[in-house]
């Protein structure tokens, strides 16, 4: 079978490896697609070599069917649409037994901390698979995960219907997070630098505007009547993002921290003080948020055809994180981890 390993110092190759059965309690899995994500891209740069390990083979936001089980599995066939639920936690410690495991300190994350799903045959616990609706176009079941991300956002914030909502920065995770916030009944506003990425906006029916060019506060002041916006999600990763964000909030607004900042970022603590702001961590999601995130693909709530914009052959693996990091026009890339080489 055919498998991408990531090999350090930004080098991705595609090798043949033999097939391994899965072991007890395993499930393989016939990978259909693997999206690409920007954890991906930082292990690409190498910021990760020594969690990841080198060589590691990577990638969590999957789709694909069960092709063959492992003693002891039970509830599961031959054939079942599925997803992965990555987030592994120990079950063991104080998190965990208070429910918030995702935030586990000792956290095993597929694809990061162990083989991830860009090979064409996967090996991964029963206990991480999600079933998938059988009539859903597995391309679109990828999108699963990344969602998951926004519903556990946007359900960290407490957002209300007749709430508003500023999303800064319109990258996949941002604008999911902005349909997710709207089918809850807010307002939402998407700043985003990139036209190409504002167009998407546009067309998903999202006011979007450029943080680089438009007084934002002003813009916000006028979008909401004069008082400041709820929520915000800061999605970019930028320190321009994270001032933009705090600046959007009304009094008792709530800043949702989404995106991961390399470097410490300076905060305006005394707004936060003079306005009683609160700010909320929000990592990775629950298999509850999972469940909701594959109710909302099923049922078409999730513009996935228009948010996936590039699909590429395993093969292309290279192409595939190239178009990525390219950032021309592009979402969502998934790879054909079926497709012939």
């Amino acid at each position: 079978m055919h498998r991408a390993v990531y090999e350090g110092d930004r080098r991705l190759s595609v090798i043949d490896v033999p097939d391994s059965p899965p072991g007890p309690g395993q499930v393989q899995v016939d990978v259909a697609y693997t999206g690409i994500c920007g954890t991906d891209l930082h292990i690409l740069h190498g910021v990760m070599d020594r969690r990841v390990g080198v060589p590691a083979v990577i990638g969590h936001e999957m789709s694909g069917t069960v092709a063959r089980l492992g003693d002891g599995v039970d509830g599961w066939h031959p054939g079942d649409p599925v997803t992965v639920l990555p987030v592994l936690p120990c079950g063991a410690c104080r998190t965990c037994a208070a429910g918030h495991g995702n935030v586990c300190p000792q956290l095993t994350f597929i694809g990061i901390d162990s083989a991830g799903s860009m090979q064409q045959r996967w090996n991964v616990p029963a206990s991480a698979l999600v079933r998938l609706p059988g009539t859903l176009d597995l391309a679109h079941g990828a999108l699963a995960e990344p969602t998951a991300v926004a519903v556990h956002d946007v359900r960290r914030s407490g957002l209300a219907a007749g709430e508003h909502a500023v999303v800064v920065g319109g990258g996949p995770v941002g604008l999911l997070i902005a349909v997710v916030a709207r089918r809850t009944g807010a307002h939402v506003l998407v700043l985003e630098p990139s036209p190409q990425r504002r167009a998407v906006a546009d067309q998903l029916g999202f006011t979007a505007a450029d943080p680089a060019t438009a007084d934002t506060n002003a813009l916000v002041g006028d979008w909401t009547g004069g008082e400041g916006a709820a929520v915000s999600f800061e999605v970019s990763g930028a320190a321009a993002g994270v001032t933009t964000a705090v600046q959007a909030l009304a009094p008792h607004g709530r800043l949702v921290m989404v995106a991961i900042h390399a470097a410490p970022r300076e905060v305006d603590l005394h707004r936060f003080f003079w306005r009683e702001l609160t700010m909320l961590g929000a990592r990775l999601y629950s298999r509850h948020d999972m469940a909701t995130a594959v109710e909302l693909v099923a049922a078409g709530h999730i513009p996935a055809a228009q948010l996936i914009t590039q699909v590429l052959p395993l093969a292309r693996v290279g192409a595939a994180f190239a178009a990525l990091e390219s950032g021309a026009g592009v979402m969502k890339v998934l790879l054909d981890c079926a497709a012939a080489r």
